[in-house]
């Protein structure tokens, strides 16, 4: 008999992924796969420029850099509105991604408004899993994926 004792899987043990989404059935390449950190920034960039643009038409006495609470707030109803009504916001839909609830089906409204909300928030934005979805996403049940 051997003294020597087997070790035994910890809680959450799971084989390392060969790519993102390959956990959640997503293919490695190609539609469907998982929006990788360039097309993320590109469209996080031009969502922001399009909430500071309509912040700048709208209320034209205060643009500037101290205006951050009113480009969160374009910012967020941007989200909130295109992606429960097109599956995306313009920067996503325009970078070619697609925001898709894991479960399949419509996204609904509350997604969008508890992704938005996280987002907005900035920090669950940055704790990603090994499949590249930030927090924001893994808490309402999404993934952005290309088109």
């Amino acid at each position: 008999m051997s003294s020597v004792r087997k070790p035994t899987a910890d809680f959450g043990d799971t084989a390392p992924s060969h790519y993102p989404g390959e956990r959640l059935g997503l293919p490695e390449h190609g539609p469907r796969s998982v929006g990788r950190v360039g097309r993320r920034l590109a469209a996080l960039a031009i969502d922001w420029a399009s909430a500071m643009l309509i912040v700048a038409v709208f209320f034209p006495n205060s643009v500037g850099i101290g205006n951050g609470w009113a480009n969160s707030a374009a910012f967020a109803i941007l989200q909130v509105i295109f992606v429960a009504t097109t599956g995306g916001s313009v920067g996503h839909r325009l970078v070619g991604l697609r925001v898709v609830p894991l479960t399949g089906g419509y996204i609904g409204l509350w997604r969008p408004v508890v992704r938005t909300l996280l987002l907005v928030v900035i920090l669950p934005a940055l704790i990603w899993d090994s499949d590249q979805r930030g927090f924001h996403d893994k808490l309402a049940g999404t993934v952005l994926i290309r088109v």
